[in-house]
């Protein structure tokens, strides 16, 4: 029997269909939040089943495992009832509440969750910083709606608080 041999350039077969996203573009507040968010997330298109594997590796696993994401219809559209990260499966529920159009929650069991802004993909680069920088200050009083709101006024200019 003859042996099989790895493509050119030095990848075996095994890994010629895999494709792992760069890390998540993710400002997290520094210890427990106090306000309606603990961060911000800008991902790098609106293909959750790409998007969320890398959000999930970039949390701290001392708050648990994420078996479900909250994540808006209207964002989310054509996501999928399950995503698989790595050694599970997370639920995603899509929610048409307002509150959530511009967030994720991310649920680990009884153990911890996070809160964070959906910053759109093509926001421009500016723009995702001050929302990224906003959104983890600890003493940000504003949700995710409201964040957005103010940038979009152009009162974001020097941040949301």
């Amino acid at each position: 029997m003859a042996s099989l041999t790895p493509p050119a350039g030095g990848s075996s077969s095994d890994d010629a269909h895999t494709y792992d996203m760069p890390l998540s573009r993710l400002s997290l507040t520094p210890e427990s939040s106090h306000g309606p968010l603990d961060g911000a997330w800008w991902p790098r298109c609106d293909v959750l089943e790409l998007e969320l594997p890398a959000l999930v590796g970039a949390l701290d696993p001392g708050r648990g495992t994420v078996t479900h994401v909250t994540v808006g219809a209207a964002a989310w559209s054509d996501a999928p009832g399950t995503v698989w990260a790595p050694g599970h499966e997370i639920e995603v529920v899509l929610s048409d509440l307002a509150d959530e159009a511009h967030a994720i929650t991310l649920e680990c069991g009884t153990v911890g969750r996070w809160e964070l802004l959906v910053i759109r993909p093509d926001e421009p680069a500016g723009t995702a910083v001050r929302l990224l920088t906003a959104a983890a200050d600890p003493g940000n009083p504003l949700s995710a709606q409201r964040i957005l709101a103010r940038v979009e006024d152009g009162l974001g200019q020097e941040g949301a608080g």
